[in-house]
């Protein structure tokens, strides 16, 4: 694998809306996060990546962008951003900006102009649809987040235009080249400017299954999930070889892109040595159990599920290229709420799952909340929720019969408002994120769930994770934790996540008891030193070789001879 600047960074994830609101109207802002900098290199972090910040109505927080060139007066201005990236510089940590070009806002003076002419050089923007009355659509697909994908284009009563997510949210002809030079333009102007990089949204849905048709009905509204046609699309690496060559390959930019529905056999070509991309998520245990038929049908992971679809996935990219791992982010819910049992969050659960994700091959994420361990926010009325694959996934669920307080208790356990509740720097008012109203319910357990209870305090989440960017960053370690090959081991025993990461002459154990009850283990050889340990409290025998590891206990050891000779 060649080596790549960004290989050994650690990476985190700003939702600006909820980080740090510097002038109390309730929002977070840039200002904000160029206030907390120093927190951020305090914590280990290199790569920072901003949830949309562009001019938008935010219909869908910023996903809806109607100017591509400006930064939103709530979050501040250009000259904020400016003065973002070149701060960061200065602390030798990367700006990347959240890239969504499958789609805009109807705000944008694109879709405005197609409106205006939709047979004119702008309404070739877009797919848009001539449909008398009495026709049906062009097909049956139905939105991410509910409802046909096909919307009346305002002013026009023959004519649709097609929106695979909000209606807000018109989808871009990618088949159009002048519509992607207009893409590629606005990349190269922000690259320019001193970004590092992109995540990239939703890249995936830029290629349509053409000429459009019906697939068969997934639910009782006749409309068929997304997934049907994005099976069925081929040629989407043609535009995104263009899209890399043009625009991220000359700036030597730094993309992860977020990619559902790949191809196996496409994978050397989205991250492999000439990959679309740097790197992209890994969302097998994020999808693990979800239904078709709504939230409140979906299965709980299991600690065993979860270690299975983390090394699935290490599996698949060995020798391919790097992959990002995560426990969360701002379209999840909270990681410990979901991959530890309901009723055992506690320090030592949380920092096993950080030790546990955080240790395998890859570029780790740390989501902003993560690093102190904050958790789902319990919704108790529907009139509390903002996110709008929330209220989507409440309709679905009370049109299947399901009671309004199941319903409720599904958005309070996959919801994606958990993720974006304001940050909780402390126990004061608004846990210390504005003085003003904020935008959304801070968590009620901000008064003991915080930053600043946890700084500076042996044995608290936020302490750990800096064990763990360390440990990675650290000379001695560094080459073996970036580079080594993973090696599961112990898969066959119940609630144990173990794995090896060997080096050229370096072995490294990491091991974890997944449960409240404590277990012994084997151990494969003498360990030479324990690197981590998240109990500070382990029991080794060397007469039998064995490890007896305390409830959620994580290690992370060095061994003093390689098991495998």
């Amino acid at each position: 694998m060649k080596k790549q600047w960004w290989h050994d960074k650690v990476a985190y994830q700003i939702y600006p809306k909820s980080f740090c609101d510097s002038n109390g109207d309730g929002i977070g802002d840039l200002q904000g996060i160029i206030s907390k900098l120093d927190y951020l290199k305090e914590l280990g972090v290199d790569i920072i990546w901003l949830s949309p910040i562009y001019v938008s109505p935010l219909a869908d927080q910023g996903y809806d962008i109607a100017d591509y060139y400006d930064i939103d007066p709530r979050f501040g201005t250009l000259d904020d951003m400016d003065e973002l990236i070149a701060e960061a510089k200065k602390r030798e940590m990367y700006i990347v900006m959240d890239l969504v070009v499958n789609h805009c806002s109807d705000e944008h003076v694109w879709f405005q102009k197609a409106c205006e002419d939709p047979d004119g050089p702008y309404g070739k923007f877009f797919y848009i649809e001539t449909v008398k009355e009495g026709e049906k659509l062009p097909c049956n697909w139905r939105s991410y987040f509910g409802g046909p994908v096909w919307e009346k284009l305002p002013g026009h009563n023959d004519k649709y235009y097609l929106h695979v997510f909000h209606k807000k949210q018109p989808d871009l002809n990618w088949e159009n080249p002048e519509l992607r030079e207009e893409v590629y333009k606005m990349i190269n102007w922000w690259l320019d400017r001193g970004l590092a990089g992109f995540r990239i949204d939703a890249i995936i849905n830029i290629k349509k299954a053409l000429p459009f048709k019906d697939y068969p009905a997934d639910r009782e509204d006749g409309l068929s999930g997304m997934q049907n046609m994005l099976h069925d699309a081929v040629g989407v690496g043609d535009f995104l070889g263009e899209l890399r060559d043009r625009t991220f390959l000359p700036h030597d930019a730094f993309t992860v892109g977020e990619v559902f529905n790949e191809k196996p056999e496409e994978l050397p070509d989205f991250i492999g040595e000439n990959g679309y991309f740097s790197t992209m998520f890994d969302f097998a245990e994020t999808v693990f159990g979800a239904s078709q038929k709504g939230w409140h049908r979906s299965l709980d992971i299991t600690p065993d599920d979860y270690r299975n679809c983390v090394f699935s996935t290490q599996k698949k990219v060995e020798g391919v290229g790097f992959i990002s791992n995560i426990i969360e982010n701002h379209d999840e819910p909270r990681g410990v709420s979901r991959y530890i049992p309901d009723g055992d969050q506690c320090y030592e659960s949380k920092t096993l799952l950080a030790t546990m994700y955080f240790m395998v091959k890859g570029l780790p994420w740390i989501y902003q909340g993560q690093e102190i361990g904050m958790e789902n926010r319990k919704v108790r009325s529907i009139d509390e929720v903002d996110d709008i694959a929330s209220l989507n996934a409440y309709k679905v669920s009370v049109a299947d019969g399901v009671s309004e307080q199941d319903a409720l208790d599904a958005i309070s356990k996959f919801g994606r408002d958990n993720a974006r509740t304001p940050m909780q720097w402390d126990d004061s008012e608004n846990a210390g994120f504005t003085t003003g109203t904020p935008w959304l319910c801070v968590n009620e357990n901000y008064t003991w769930l915080n930053l600043k209870a946890q700084r500076g305090r042996s044995g608290s989440v936020y302490e750990y994770y800096r064990k763990l960017t360390s440990l990675r960053k650290n000379p001695e370690y560094k080459q073996t934790i970036v580079y080594g090959q993973l090696e599961p081991t112990l898969e066959e025993m119940h609630n144990v996540m173990a794995y090896y990461r060997r080096g050229e002459d370096q072995t490294l154990l990491v091991m974890g008891n997944y449960q409240k009850e404590p277990q012994t283990l084997p151990l494969p050889g003498k360990v030479k030193k324990v690197l981590l340990d998240n109990c500070e409290d382990l029991q080794i025998r060397d007469t039998d070789r064995s490890i007896r590891l305390k409830g959620y206990q994580a290690v992370v050891l060095e061994l003093e001879n390689d098991p495998g000779e």
